[in-house]
């Protein structure tokens, strides 16, 4: 027993120090002890008991030591995730643990990557979206190490780190057996190897930079909503006119901008006709210092649906007809008073958006039920932001969790990224660093420098090779100043065709077509190579491309090949 609780939590201190502001070097060692309890049960249903036990603690005291500063902000959020987290885990391990009694050890091995990666990914893209604990998570302090990530994004890290768990496992098992001692080693170093590869021979392509200023207000996350709204605009308006000239784009905070204000206009009501009071204040201010800069500011907008026409997350209108969304959006305004707006499409679970498998079934006694179950509106995909012949994704906090969703900026256009976060409810824990460092890990994912406001710590520049610039920490009111570098380029060809749209560079198309044996040009003769395609809405589409560029054979391609065909109109083909 003492043992046994002795690989537990030894299990448990190798997993979490990647959470804690420390390192993640420890994760292809972290499994092993909770492998070992399990090989030392049979098969009988009593050992499955215990093993259920000890995983579950494993799991359960993992969560606890990464995630227990949510507690400053709710005492329900901890508890929430640490028992969803830990029943995801479980289902991995004691399907492994399971399988590995009665059948196969290399089907048990599989299965448990297998499994353990299809739950990571759904917590990406189901109604309990809690993606924080993703195994590839545990390197955002090791930028150099994770170089890779651009080719297979954060998940390859996971893969990593099971394999060598693996690996490791059946080394210390096998004692003396150096064949396996070597599989187990270059698993470890050899993908480390070429990350420091890339890294040392990384340099970013010569495309120009941003000029671009982080504000960082320093507002009590409290006492933001709940009143002070005036002395909230008397901080921004002040901060402004301390940007130093030359600005191009200036980042404000998620929700920085108090009150709420209706789209499209950015209006005090619904009918009005003119920019809130304290909208046209800011761009007075722009005309004034900055009148070449964008301001990208968080802020809450509303928006109206006649009745019928309301998406699940809309609240009835109490006071008249209809329904309205409130939501957290991103909005960049310039010096003449133009708008662009971006709606959050990742909201927190349990704060911004309440899952509603359980609610569903209860909607026949529920008229209201976005309202009712505390859902706000949710965007569907990033936007980017064009300003001065640049394009910038407006990413709000969250969203940099979601490497996927985070991509779809990139391939609507974005040359570099600004998140823009509201991260000081859990106080100076390692909450907010965590969430600032895993940006780093998105940055070197799509290749993209990142500019980061914060209402308060940390703020501060990400290289697109996940480099830390300037940065403002805890409880600073100040403001920093630095050019990103732009790209344009897209994703790696392997990544890029997740997405709902890519480019094609015109050589490169063409030379595939050409290698195809009779295959005749099916796209316009003069492509230009940023012009953006279509995908065919058929999702088997990028598959059947895929394979066929590794098959580099017609019939592979054939099915494919509607998926370059719908060459958007020249009104279109600037990213939206």
């Amino acid at each position: 027993m003492f043992r046994k609780l002795t690989a537990a939590i030894l299990s448990v201190i190798l997993l979490s120090p990647g959470w804690l502001g420390a390192t993640g070097l420890t994760l292809p060692f972290a499994l092993v002890p909770l492998l070992w309890i399990s090989s030392s049960y049979d098969a009988s249903r009593r050992s499955w008991r215990r093993m259920f036990g000890w995983a579950a603690l494993t799991f359960a005291l993992w969560n606890v030591a990464t995630v227990w500063w949510i507690w400053n902000a709710t005492p329900v959020g901890p508890v929430a995730a640490t028992l969803a987290s830990t029943f995801f885990n479980m289902i991995a391990f004691m399907l492994f643990h399971t399988v590995s009694k009665k059948g196969p050890k290399a089907l048990a091995y599989t299965l448990l990557v297998a499994g353990w990666i299809a739950t990571e990914y759904w917590y990406t893209v189901g109604e309990f979206s809690w993606p924080w604990l993703i195994l590839g998570n545990g390197f955002s302090h090791e930028a150099w190490l994770v170089q890779w990530y651009e080719y297979t994004g954060v998940f390859g890290g996971s893969l990593w780190v099971l394999l060598c768990n693996i690996l490791f496992f059946e080394a210390i098992r096998a004692r003396r057996n150096a064949a396996r001692w070597a599989a187990a080693a270059d698993m470890l170093l050899v993908p480390a190897a070429v990350s420091l590869g890339i890294w040392w021979s990384w340099q970013q392509p010569a495309e120009g930079t941003a000029e671009v200023s982080v504000v960082q207000p320093n507002v009590d996350c409290y006492d933001k909503f709940n009143g002070r709204a005036e002395w909230q605009e008397r901080n921004i308006v002040d901060l402004l006119t301390e940007v130093p000239a030359g600005a191009q784009f200036i980042l404000l905070p998620e929700t920085a901008v108090p009150r709420h204000y209706w789209e499209p206009g950015l209006t005090e009501t619904r009918f009005d006709n003119e920019p809130g009071p304290f909208w046209q204040e800011l761009a007075d201010t722009l005309r004034s210092s900055h009148p070449q800069a964008l301001l990208v500011t968080g802020a809450s907008t509303n928006r109206y649906y006649a009745a019928g026409l309301q998406p699940r997350t809309a609240e009835g209108n109490p006071y008249g007809e209809g329904y309205y969304d409130d939501f957290n959006t991103a909005v960049g305004l310039d010096s003449a008073g133009h708008t662009q707006l971006h709606h959050k499409g990742k909201l927190v679970i349990g704060v911004e958006n309440t899952p509603t498998v359980i609610f569903d079934l209860m909607q026949f006694l529920v008229i209201d039920l976005g309202g009712v179950v505390g859902q706000i509106g949710m965007g569907q995909h990033g936007t980017a932001f064009g300003h001065a012949g640049m394009r910038m994704g407006p990413a709000i906090c969250y969203e940099g969790l979601y490497g996927d969703f985070y991509g779809d900026f990139v391939r609507r256009g974005a040359q570099f990224m600004a998140i823009i976060s509201n991260d000081g409810w859990w106080g100076d824990t390692p909450g907010y660093k965590h969430l600032f460092t895993i940006s780093r890990l998105r940055a070197i994912e799509h290749r993209r420098a990142i500019a980061r406001s914060a209402n308060t710590g940390m703020s501060g520049f990400i290289s697109a090779r996940g480099d830390i610039g300037e940065t403002l920490g805890w409880e600073k009111r100040d403001l920093r100043r630095r050019a990103p570098q732009l790209r344009t380029h897209l994703l790696h060809p392997i990544r890029r065709l997740s997405g709902p749209h890519f480019r094609v560079p015109d050589t490169a198309l063409r030379a595939l077509l050409h290698r195809l044996p009779g295959q005749k040009e099916k796209l316009p003769r003069k492509i230009k190579p940023e012009t953006r395609y279509e995908l065919h809405p058929d999702p088997r589409i990028p598959l059947l491309v895929a394979a066929g560029l590794r098959s580099q054979r017609r019939d592979g391609l054939q099915a494919g090949i509607g998926a370059y065909h719908r060459v958007l109109p020249p009104h279109r083909q600037s990213p939206a």
